[in-house]
């Protein structure tokens, strides 16, 4: 049976997938990056030593006993951008052109984004709408962006930038507010685990210019909740309910001339259901968490989806 291999190497996860095209079943094997207690982050030359590490093991956890790898997809920068690159991507992207020589096998090479639009249609059942426009959502750590995604022949998807936080990364802000509240990096699980013990209602305002949102201001608003005694487990429903909120206004924004559009919502910071609660509606699809956060389902789709074209 043919099988796609995918691999990414991002910031903070190793990761690797194998995709059944007969099946359209998708076998994952992840592991996080250790980060020390405290820090907020790795330096790139920390997660390229990592990844180094980590990556034969992740490899091993896919049982690839009688396997015929037809090929390999992997993600070698984090958007399909001018000058968009980060160091830790070339060991995912070395590690595939060496098994792709060794079996003989085409390489196809995408953006971390890509793959992340890619996984999140694949969970929702919707990678139909590649043949579309659509709006997609890529909210983790390192982004909160909203962009239009065309069929393109070059690169599957045109990706054209509709809206963007002007500061903080809305995965930056969890984080932020995690670490104020004593939680361990990365921390949006644990802190979407506090805010379930709070039973507050919260409304907030966001802060835009146009279609783009501003969420420094948020960190602030936590920290001095916090200190004037808000409860941790109220602070930290605040934080996610108006991350919600402003993805909301976001959607709202962006889809104005453009209501006929599908949307999808992608990313880390999207496994939260506080979050995805607020922003449900028809026409709106979700990743399921396993394939919100950094997986490499969407690369070895990916180069499924370009074996097709060839």
């Amino acid at each position: 049976m043919p099988l796609y291999l995918g691999l990414d190497t991002s910031n903070y996860t190793t990761s690797a997938a194998l995709y059944d095209i007969d099946r359209g079943e998708v076998t994952q094997a992840k592991q996080l990056l250790p980060v020390r207690p405290g820090e907020k982050g790795l330096r790139q030359s920390d997660a390229v030593f990592h990844h180094t590490v980590q990556l034969p093991e992740v490899l091993s956890r896919l049982d690839l006993t009688g396997c015929r790898i037809s090929g390999i997809g992997v993600s070698t920068r984090p958007r399909n951008a001018e000058g968009s690159y980060m160091p830790c991507f070339l060991v995912g992207q070395g590690t595939a052109r060496m098994l792709g020589q060794a079996l003989g096998v085409p390489v196809a090479q995408t953006s971390h984004q890509i793959g992340h639009i890619l996984a999140a249609l694949y969970s929702a059942g919707q990678l139909g709408l590649i043949r579309e426009p659509f709006i997609a959502f890529h909210v983790s750590g390192g982004t909160t962006d909203c962009v239009l995604c065309e069929p393109d022949a070059e690169w599957m998807l045109r990706v054209t930038p509709l809206a963007s936080s002007l500061d903080l990364k809305a995965g930056q802000l969890i984080d932020r507010v995690g670490l104020m509240l004593g939680l361990q990096f990365p921390c949006g699980a644990a802190l979407e685990e506090l805010a379930a013990g709070s039973t507050r209602t919260f409304r907030y305002k966001p802060v835009m210019k146009g279609a783009d949102c501003c969420l420094s201001g948020l960190e602030n608003q936590c920290r001095k909740a916090l200190d004037d005694g808000m409860s941790r487990e109220d602070t930290a429903r605040m934080c996610l309910t108006a991350v919600g909120s402003v993805l909301a206004q976001m959607t709202a924004c962006v889809r104005e001339g453009r209501e006929s559009l599908p949307v999808l919502y992608a990313g880390g910071v999207m496994a939260d259901m506080l979050i995805r609660e607020q922003l449900a509606g028809e026409g709106r699809y979700f990743a399921a968490p396993a394939f919100s956060c950094d997986n490499a389902a969407g690369t070895a789709i990916y180069a499924a989806l370009c074996a097709e074209r060839t």
